[in-house]
């Protein structure tokens, strides 16, 4: 996105709370791959904030005071470099044009749905709710369900590994046996591998460390993506979620965020499912 692109240097200091009862703190903010990064003093990252997440709390103050969602502000960062604030105002509002607009989304989504109960009254069925939304929902709706579950993941096991070596390894790995998908490495909660909607392949830190040839961490991945040929990540996600929050989907286009935080859990103690 050239937004981001035009932004990818920039950088600042600003005031960091990790939670409603801790001290803040100065860190270093910066741009990164669609996310704000804040770093200790060190310049090792802290923590990663969804550039399409972020909420600003206090909209025409100074400092500005920014929370990662609008679910969350008792995590916070208060910047005070008027380049900064207006960048992030500018990417935001870039993310926001990018997107479909949610009314049209919801109002097409709607509709289909109404066609089609009036014609075959078994989707009122959960199982049929559930088959239903995981053919209509778009690429674009996935990939916002996958980067909300992938930040709702992160909250339990830790922000994924942003080493620049390991990147630079993830990378190629990525390159060479998962092509389109992304692939993140979690500091803790997760022993084996495990898919999200969008195309995140998550990978337990101990399958890259335990071992010394690369080949077994590309067995595990190509066998998660097996895994997501016989069952889709969305699939998974809406069996686990219930009726309700494939009715949701089809009318408003997202997932509850307590459905969410529920499969998160679940994913992360499930063992995978044997091929």
């Amino acid at each position: 996105m050239t937004a981001l692109k035009d932004y990818a240097r920039l950088e600042t200091s600003g005031l960091w709370r990790a939670g409603a009862d801790a001290q803040r703190r100065n860190v270093g903010v910066a741009f990164g791959d669609a996310t704000l990064v804040i770093s200790d003093a060190s310049g090792r990252p802290l923590t990663h904030w969804s550039l399409a997440a972020i909420a600003r709390l206090n909209p025409k103050d100074r400092p500005a005071l920014f929370a990662p969602d609008e679910s969350d502000e008792t995590e916070t960062l208060e910047i005070d470099d008027e380049d900064m604030i207006a960048a992030i105002g500018k990417v935001q509002k870039a993310i926001a044009r990018a997107r479909p607009k949610s009314g049209r989304l919801r109002w097409a989504i709607l509709a289909c749905t109404t066609t089609t109960l009036a014609w075959l009254g078994v989707f009122w069925l959960p199982g049929a709710l559930i088959d239903h939304a995981v053919r209509v929902v778009p690429d674009v709706a996935r990939a916002d369900i996958g980067d909300a579950l992938l930040a709702r993941t992160a909250r339990i096991s830790g922000q994924p590994c942003t080493d620049p070596f390991g990147s630079v390894a993830l990378r190629r790995l990525q390159n060479t046996v998962a092509p389109g998908t992304t692939l993140h490495v979690l500091q803790s909660g997760l022993r084996s591998t495990a898919a999200l909607p969008g195309g995140h392949v998550l990978i337990g830190r101990g399958i890259i460390e335990d071992y010394e040839d690369p080949m077994v961490a590309a067995g595990f991945v190509v066998a998660e993506l097996t895994r997501t040929e016989a069952s889709d990540p969305l699939r998974d996600l809406l069996n686990a979620t219930g009726a309700g929050a494939a009715l949701q989907l089809l009318t408003s286009g997202s997932i509850p965020a307590g459905a969410l935080d529920s499969y998160a859990e679940t994913l992360l103690t499930t063992p995978p499912a044997p091929l």
